[in-house]
């Protein structure tokens, strides 16, 4: 169970992690036995209101309709979004969502859009994380952490952009981003241990910086 003290806060946050499922030429998805364990064992953080994970569908059409789901249910104030990219070399830190589906890769149900805008809005969008304070603890702890400005042109890209959008109904989280994470195991450039220790020392990081604007 992870469990740090970030200090108490008035008008705590209602904190989000979502992973997705396995996908296609990806059978083993370690974002989604992560959010399977916080499930069984959610971090015991001071800061927190409440925290929930969630394991998202690869699925576009399925996608915005989860994500309302989510909304309705538990109102998130913070969402930090992980994926899996198999080549990257730790933690990679998304700074901004690509509105836009460009050669879309077939989902799980072997559909795949059109090009064009995901949602309506800006045709980029920043993350809105503290991303140099996550950074910054990262590299104290050891662990190893890259920055990115693509998320990609999967469902990662997609569900970034919908949450930074606020373009699904009754999903508006103040806060949110992307993190992307190599398959974890011996041989890999993280551990499980390295990357539930990883996300412990994110969620302690934002919690520092709420709110992040009043």
């Amino acid at each position: 169970m992870i469990s740090m003290r970030a200090g108490g806060r008035k008008n705590l946050p209602r904190v989000l992690v979502t992973g997705f499922e396995a996908f296609p030429d990806q059978p083993v998805n370690p974002t989604e036995a992560l959010v399977g364990r916080l499930g069984q064992q959610p971090p015991v953080l001071d800061g927190m209101a409440a925290f929930r994970a969630e394991l998202l569908p690869v699925d576009y059409a399925a996608i915005g309709p989860r994500l309302s789901g989510i909304g309705r249910d538990f109102r998130p104030d913070i969402a930090i979004h992980f994926g899996l990219a198999a080549g990257c070399g730790g933690f990679r830190l998304e700074r901004q969502a690509r509105n836009l589906f460009a050669r879309a890769r077939p989902d799980n149900r072997d559909f795949a859009p059109p090009d064009g805008p995901i949602c309506a809005g800006p045709a980029v969008l920043p993350s809105t994380l503290p991303l140099d304070a996550i950074h910054d603890a990262l590299v104290s702890a050891g662990l190893p952490v890259e920055w990115s400005d693509d998320a990609g042109g999967y469902l990662c890209n997609v569900t970034l952009t919908l949450s930074l959008a606020a373009a699904c109904t009754d999903f508006s989280p103040r806060a949110s981003g992307f993190v992307h994470v190599p398959l974890v195991g011996e041989g890999c450039a993280l551990t499980e241990r390295q990357l539930e220790r990883g996300l412990a020392i994110m969620l302690a990081a934002v919690l520092r910086h709420w709110p992040l604007a009043d």
